[in-house]
């Protein structure tokens, strides 16, 4: 392994590297929004929402978290949307986890809304710009579960194929073959929900008003609708999550099987993605083509050796290339938060 001081602070250019190395495989992490809207780099949503202005979790909605030993909001109202059935077909009262349902959720709503870029400042050059550079690629895949990408290729849709189809856009395990640009979501989304069957649904929205449509949390309504996304959590409970749905586990599936080049753009790959490192380690990549945000030599050197380290062993090539080259870290993409 390389000593630290060997690693030099050199980062290539992203559009020389991928004219030099075909790359079909795109991997997106926060960075790629953050890009965009700096609101978007929290360290935890659920931390967020104990502490956020508007109802945050009480000590009550905490303990449900606490009882079922996990950070994910999904686990959590899934769980309670099933309690609440069960004791009505027992005649029990349901009222309570309902309560909690609907409360817990309500929390999430206020804390995605707390730092999310609302629709009105999202630029369309900058959609557009973001929906150029996701159609380059044979696959992309996404960890961040933003609307960014879903409003990117709402902005023009033709030749991207995000699996879900019908009139109540679905997706169906035996009808996975395309020709077009892939976007997988690894982690789901804001617009993915997940159905009382377990299998997922894309809501049917305008880019405007999906945002909007997620702080719909009216209690006349059923509980069909658990927000479809792997929020947070020890990898061992993401994981879970992720098992337990069969579109989550056929896009983690895709990730492991992936062999061509592989560009890696704004992704920490800290621990708390470990499951995803582990994924590439298994597949027959043999290029990693991976972005670095030049913040000093120092930070570059740190950089380089961490990746190096996590893909120790494996018998690829890593390229680092500046993320501001990119399409998706261009500085003009930024949008300056309101405070």
């Amino acid at each position: 392994m390389m000593d630290f001081q060997e690693f030099d602070t050199d980062l290539e250019d992203w559009n020389a590297l991928r004219a030099s190395t075909p790359i079909a495989g795109l991997l997106i992490g926060n960075g790629a929004s953050r890009a965009v809207w700096e609101d978007f780099a929290y360290d935890s949503l659920f931390e967020n929402a104990r502490t956020v202005e508007e109802k945050p979790l009480s000590q009550s909605e905490l303990s449900v978290f606490d009882a079922l030993q996990t950070r994910s909001f999904e686990q959590v109202l899934g769980a309670l949307k099933t309690t609440s059935r069960v004791n009505k077909a027992l005649a029990v009262s349901s009222a309570a986890p309902r309560n909690r349902y609907y409360a817990i959720k309500e929390a999430l709503i206020n804390t995605v809304h707390a730092v999310h870029i609302p629709w009105r400042l999202v630029q369309p050059a900058s959609l557009s710009q973001i929906n150029q550079e996701l159609r380059r690629y044979r696959t992309v895949f996404t960890s961040n579960y933003d609307l960014l990408n879903y409003w990117a290729i709402q902005h023009d849709a033709q030749g991207i194929d995000d699996l879900f189809q019908g009139a109540d856009p679905s997706f169906d395990i035996g009808q996975t073959a395309s020709q077009q640009t892939r976007v997988l979501y690894l982690h789901g989304g804001l617009h993915l929900v997940r159905n009382q069957d377990g299998t997922a649904r894309k809501l049917g929205s305008t880019e405007g008003t999906l945002l909007g449509n997620f702080a719909i949390n009216n209690t006349l309504k059923t509980l069909d609708d658990v927000p479809l996304f792997v929020s947070e959590g020890p990898v061992a409970d993401k994981l879970k999550t992720i098992r337990s749905s069969d579109y989550l586990s056929f896009c983690y599936q895709q990730l492991l099987n992936h062999s061509d080049a592989l560009c890696i753009f704004g992704h920490d790959l800290g621990p708390q993605d470990s499951h995803l490192v582990q994924a590439i380690r298994q597949s027959e990549v043999q290029t990693l083509a991976i972005s670095i945000h030049p913040r000093s030599k120092a930070f570059i050197q740190n950089q380089k050796r961490r990746y190096t380290q996590l893909f120790e062993g494996m018998e690829v090539t890593l390229r680092f290339f500046d993320s501001k080259s990119h399409a998706l870290g261009a500085p003009a993409l930024s949008v300056p938060v309101e405070r």
